[in-house]
């Protein structure tokens, strides 16, 4: 679950990966939706969730 996070996180960057954008920054509107779905579609295929 933590690699899925990580992996949703660099989707967010994309092609605006630079040396000063490495990671979206906390406030990013697109980061909460992004980790949370990428959190449960691993907890589901790992059998640690309902669905």
């Amino acid at each position: 679950m933590k690699r899925a996070a990580a992996e949703a996180l660099a989707a967010i960057v994309g092609d605006d990966l630079a040396a000063d954008c490495v990671i979206p920054g906390p406030f990013d509107p697109r980061v909460a939706p992004a980790v949370a779905a990428a959190v449960a579609e691993a907890a589901k295929t790992e059998g640690l969730a309902d669905g």
